[in-house]
């Protein structure tokens, strides 16, 4: 069994993959990177490393033995001119802006290439969380109605558009109109601004109306960045006023998906996956 190196952004993913590492008796070490990583990472084997210190996170999971690595959680676009690099991340960085200047999916490519260049396997959360892809057909005891599949295909084609121009990766339907699209702010705040528009717009707790859909984006390398939900994306969609969330078979990663499928029955909201579009 390969020893994993998990590189740990924010958020609960990084968290799930170290949990599931634990759990299958998988040797595991962390490179927490400085300022997104949770303090809940710190019970893992492993050691903290800047965004720019490519050559420290390198040379630590080359220590610890590792052989493959994982990217996972929350990382914000860096601000390249106030990063402080080490040599390695210094002979990085004229191409990693250079791939930034095409969009957040060609950096993360640029990154991941990089490692494979010292001799890394690169490996999906998914592929290393087993059953964490949703899979097609409701997750839990709510299931979408006729009438909500028209907000269920206008949201996936509004979140696929933004995929396709690699701006974000989730959308809002509601009433067969988009509400809301995600941008750099993350769908919390796509959320937080669905919650506040009119009454006349979009539902409420008590009537629920509309979709959160969460895509890929096209052509993007799904071993990396796939889009993610858990318990807080559920309880900020009800909040919203929204019926449900909906996500591609293989392509929506849920977080702690016992506690996030109880919290939408509770809520009366269904989560939903829809096949995988075909490839053009």
């Amino acid at each position: 069994m390969r020893k994993l190196g998990l590189i740990a952004g924010g958020g609960g993913l990084p968290l799930a993959v170290a949990r599931a590492c634990t759990a299958a008796e998988r040797p595991l070490f962390v490179v927490r990177l400085r300022g997104f990583a949770d303090k809940e990472m710190e019970v893992f084997p492993g050691d903290e490393s800047g965004m720019a210190e490519m050559g420290r996170s390198i040379k630590l999971l080359k220590q610890a033995g590792c052989e493959a690595v994982c990217f996972a959680g929350q990382v914000n676009r860096p601000d390249f001119s106030s990063l402080k690099p080490d040599l390695r991340g210094l002979a990085a960085l004229p191409g990693a802006i250079a791939a930034a200047s095409r969009g957040d999916d060609e950096l993360l490519r640029f990154l991941m290439r990089e490692f494979e260049r010292d001799g890394f396997v690169i490996e999906g959360a998914d592929q290393v969380v087993a059953g964490l892809a949703i899979g097609e057909g409701a997750l839990g005891r709510v299931a979408p109605t006729d009438a909500q599949q028209l907000d269920i295909t206008i949201a996936l084609r509004a979140a696929r558009a933004l995929g396709d121009l690699d701006i974000g990766q989730a959308a809002v339907s509601a009433r067969g109109l988009v509400l809301a699209m995600e941008a750099a702010e993350g769908t919390a705040a796509l959320l937080a601004r669905v919650a506040g528009l009119p009454a006349a717009l979009k539902g409420t707790s008590d009537a629920p109306v509309g979709v959160l859909a969460k895509a890929p984006k096209s052509g993007q390398d799904r071993r990396v960045d796939l889009p993610t939900m858990g318990v807080d994306t559920v309880t900020a969609a009800a909040a919203a006023g929204l019926a449900g969330i909906v996500g591609e078979a293989g392509g929506l990663l849920v977080v702690d998906r016992a506690a996030t499928v109880a919290m939408a029955d509770d809520l009366g909201l269904f989560i939903f996956g829809v096949p995988r579009p075909p490839k053009p």
